[in-house]
């Protein structure tokens, strides 16, 4: 059930959900309050929310847990920065090198805490020209390190002209109301007074999908009710005419024939007729290149023909001419994701996904789109697939399998555990190598893990006897005898003559006897009967009103339970209750 939940919360992490994160890590600590990848989990979503205390709290409690797993000294020096504590965020970091010399995440952010100590000690006072009413955000030390520890902020950093804007804007903050057309800046001014800005680009172009072209009249319907709107309000003085040159006259009337070229191209594109569109697209952008809509239904086309090369060309133009023109940053996330799409169709191994999985990423910090989310997601999985089938070599599978069995002999039961991984990891449908590492991970008290890989080893052979034994015995030491009893008889069915599943009957049978009679310590008693009341099948048999009958009717009407156990379902519903405990035979 934690796993479950730390599932789920690592689902919403990455849809940007992190509210929802937040809930399904905490359900998990809930369940598994020792697990220090939990507290590391949720640390990162409350920062993410710019709940750097909570995020604090939770990096001290994995590093507290776990002291020598550098991430969590990630976690405590990205909370630090995020509190305005460059000095505890330098020790931090500096921990965490100590333990992993080599983590380029820890690197980063050691980096990230000395260029925030060092504009700590530099400051002196307030900026020229005045702060006005957001000056004091940009013009305070932790601006770098505030943009850094934002998801979104943090890739702006690598964009040298966002960096040029910042620093003026921090040496003079007059100097923002000469950047607000930008969409980063203003993401960032967001980031910095801690509140969500409304997009200041409204108006996205119409865009050539997947699967089909939309024309352009789409976004003129759209505009149609605000027309009406706008038609219905009071007369206004109509402005005086203004002169307008021959060039921008001829500029004007190229860009409204750019745009009849992009119908033109939309409506070939839905027809198929592919070439066609291709001339009208290029025509387009010879009369303007203002607009990348034009390099992205081109590469559209060029990826429904096949023609990977040339889509990831004009995806790569549409994106550098975008950032000069200062385009919305959904067309950026647009154009990328086409590229990364062409990328996938062309990747052959699994190193071939690696581009298209960054192209992706790069696209979803520029617009979280679902369908570039699951797209990413199809290509991870696709790329891990590949490598399974890549690795896959039966032989030496075989081989890894006994050096387990040599270390397991010895007694050496991690080692053991470390030769089937990598077995496993070679043929992952060998049942005997599941079984032996249930072995090992009894014998090294993890019975969640060996109870998990059993049951792996029967699904992929459900008459291998081994497989029944070592579930039988998970359960029987976690002092389920009843599930024990049920598994061992199972295997029976396949291999009637097994002496170790006959024997693991017996010590059932006798374990279910004694607790039956009550001949167990009132301490066992109360021990199993704890255990039982959170298996969900006794809580269904406790909460059936029929049953609570029949407990009652046992007590204080003897004849009446009599006829209960006429029911052959009652009857094995109490024998469940008699071998959980909950019932006992006087």
């Amino acid at each position: 059930m934690a796993d479950e939940a730390k599932a789920k919360g690592n689902a919403a992490f990455s849809a940007g959900d992190y509210s929802a994160a937040v809930k399904h890590f905490t359900d998990a600590i809930a369940l598994a309050p020792t697990n220090h990848v939990l507290y590391s989990n949720r640390s990162a979503a409350h920062a993410s929310l710019h709940n750097y205390a909570d995020a604090l709290a939770d990096a001290k409690k994995t590093v507290e847990l776990k002291p020598d797993w550098s991430k969590g000294y990630s976690r405590l020096g990205a909370a630090h920065l995020g509190l305005h504590q460059p000095q505890d965020a330098l020790a931090a970091y500096r921990k965490g090198l100590e333990i992993d010399p080599n983590n380029e995440g820890l690197k980063a952010g050691l980096a990230d805490a000395q260029s925030a100590a060092a504009s700590a000690r530099t400051r002196a006072a307030p900026p020229p020209g005045g702060a006005g009413l957001f000056g004091d955000s940009f013009a305070g030390p932790d601006m770098w390190a505030k943009l850094m520890a934002d998801p979104t902020t943090k890739v702006y950093l690598q964009q040298p002209d966002f960096v040029k804007m910042m620093q003026e804007i921090q040496k003079n903050p007059s100097n923002l109301n000469l950047y607000l057309k930008d969409q980063r800046v203003m993401n960032a001014l967001g980031v910095l007074l801690n509140v969500k800005l409304r997009d200041a680009r409204p108006g996205e172009e119409a865009e050539v999908p997947e699967d089909e072209a939309v024309p352009e009249s789409r976004a003129a319907a759209a505009e149609e009710p605000a027309k009406k709107k706008e038609e219905q309000k009071a007369p206004e003085p109509e402005p005086e005419p203004m002169d307008i040159s021959e060039e921008e006259k001829e500029a004007k009337e190229r860009k409204a024939q750019a745009q009849k070229e992009k119908e033109s191209g939309n409506a070939a594109y839905k027809k198929k007729d592919f070439e066609k569109a291709i001339e009208h697209y290029t025509k387009a952008l010879e009369l303007d290149d203002e607009d990348i809509s034009y390099l992205t239904n081109r590469a559209a086309v060029y990826l429904e023909m096949g023609k990977y090369e040339e889509c990831i060309k004009d995806c790569d133009k549409a994106v550098e001419r975008g950032r000069e023109l200062r385009t919305d940053f959904k067309m950026i996330a647009r154009a990328l994701t086409r590229k990364g799409t062409a990328l996938v169709k062309m990747a052959k191994t699994s190193k071939d996904y690696e581009p298209a999985i960054e192209t992706f990423q790069k696209a979803l910090t520029e617009h979280r789109n679902p369908d570039t989310l699951k797209k990413l997601n199809d290509a991870e999985k696709a790329k891990k697939d590949l490598e399974q089938q890549e690795y896959y070599d039966p032989k030496l599978a075989d081989e890894e399998r006994e050096k387990g069995n040599e270390y397991f002999k010895q007694q050496k039961y991690p080692e053991a555990v470390r030769h089937y991984t990598e077995a496993l990891r070679r043929n992952p449908k060998d049942p005997k190598a599941y079984s032996n590492r249930a072995a090992s991970y009894t014998k090294l008290g993890a019975m969640p893990e060996a109870l998990k890989d059993a049951e792996k080893c029967i699904e992929l052979d459900p008459t291998f006897s081994k497989g029944y034994t070592r579930k039988g015995a998970v359960q029987f030491f976690m002092k389920e005898y009843d599930k024990a009893l049920e598994t061992y008889q199972e295997g029976l069915k396949h291999d009637p003559q097994n002496q170790e599943l006959l024997d693991g009957v017996r010590r059932c049978v006798q374990q279910l006897n004694k607790t039956s009679r009550g001949d167990i310590s009132p301490e066992e008693l109360k021990e199993r009967q704890a255990k039982a009341m959170q298996d969900p099948e006794i809580q269904n048999i406790l909460s059936d009103p029929i049953m609570r009958q029949v407990l009652v009717d046992f007590q204080e009407n003897p004849k009446a339970a009599q006829d209960h156990m006429q029911n052959p379902m009652v009857m094995s519903k109490v024998q469940k209750l008699i071998n959980a405990g909950i019932v006992q035979v006087r």
